[in-house]
């Protein structure tokens, strides 16, 4: 089949903006030439990709099922192309970071303050997610770099320790718990916890935690992930064993963080890098001022 990548951005640009006309404009061309571009599209498979009944025309579900398809295929090359032209120092490019939410405020974000300012001329993309997701995403080339807690070992990851914060109780700053400067962990009530998804690092750490009872990991409530947890906190459906840093997320004065003193557990964050590619220009700035950061913090 004589297909390229000019049919499929035209049928992507026709989904997104859902018209030809929009996607004509959108790609810089007259409406005649994009639907030539559809009709040699439609020859090449021998069916319709759009239903010309319709006012404007649909596009049908063999062609819903294509855009499905070829949309990885796109992004695939697009970062591909990115990172041609940043190692033909043609562009300064996009970088591609992902990160678990609560390794943003205290960490990704100020740091990424001031690679920004540094390097005008690049873009850079935020993704946030489990550390298991982040780890496939940088493996395959999706990410240049993450940060999250420790993922399955990988021939094509490398993994190295930056950052490690304790775990202790977040609750209302307005809770008499919270005036309290430590609490036991007798002192929680099961009924007020708030647990977290089981495929998150921090409640695997949790339930690998010899010192925490076993009833803490069945409340009356649970959510798949800390930003939820939080705002469950804030709006005063209980409290949650969390990392200290994951607790300052959203640096919400109304959410407190209380040492539990017969706890010691840490979470610690690490690095995930390729380890079987180079990593790009701008991706080697960020993780100098990442380093930077950490020693100054140790």
């Amino acid at each position: 089949m004589n297909i390229n990548l000019r049919h499929i951005r035209a049928l992507q640009a026709i989904s997104r903006e859902g018209t030809f006309a929009a996607a004509a404009s959108v790609l810089g061309i007259v409406p005649s030439a994009l639907t030539e571009v559809v009709r040699q599209l439609e020859a090449s498979i021998g069916a319709p990709l759009f239903d010309r009944a319709m006012r404007p025309p649909a596009i049908t579900p063999l062609g819903k099922a294509f855009l499905e398809e070829s949309e990885p295929l796109l992004e695939g090359m697009d970062r591909a192309i990115t990172r041609l032209r940043q190692n033909a120092g043609l562009e300064q490019g996009t970088l591609f970071i992902g990160a678990s939410p609560s390794a943003i405020s205290e960490l990704i974000a100020p740091v990424l303050a001031t690679f920004l300012e540094g390097n005008p001329g690049t873009r850079c993309v935020l993704h946030d997610d489990i550390a298991e997701s982040l780890a496939e995403l940088v493996s395959t080339g999706r990410l240049d770099l993450a940060v999250a807690g420790r993922a399955l070992r990988s021939p094509d990851l490398h993994q190295r320790e930056i950052m490690r914060d304790p775990f202790g109780l977040a609750c209302l700053a307005m809770h008499p718990i919270a005036t309290q400067g430590a609490v036991n962990l007798a002192d929680i009530r099961v009924d007020d916890l708030i647990g977290l998804d089981s495929s998150t690092g921090t409640q695997q750490l949790l339930m690998r935690c010899s010192e925490i009872p076993e009833a803490f990991h069945g409340g009356r409530l649970s959510a798949h992930s800390t930003i939820a947890q939080l705002c469950m906190i804030r709006a005063g459906l209980g409290m949650a064993l969390l990392p200290r840093n994951a607790v300052a997320l959203f640096r919400d004065p109304a959410i407190a963080f209380v040492e539990i003193a017969d706890l010691d557990l840490w979470r610690t964050l690490y690095l995930l890098e390729p380890a079987r590619r180079t990593v790009s220009g701008p991706a080697r700035a960020f993780i100098a001022l990442l380093e930077e950061r950490v020693g100054l913090e140790n």
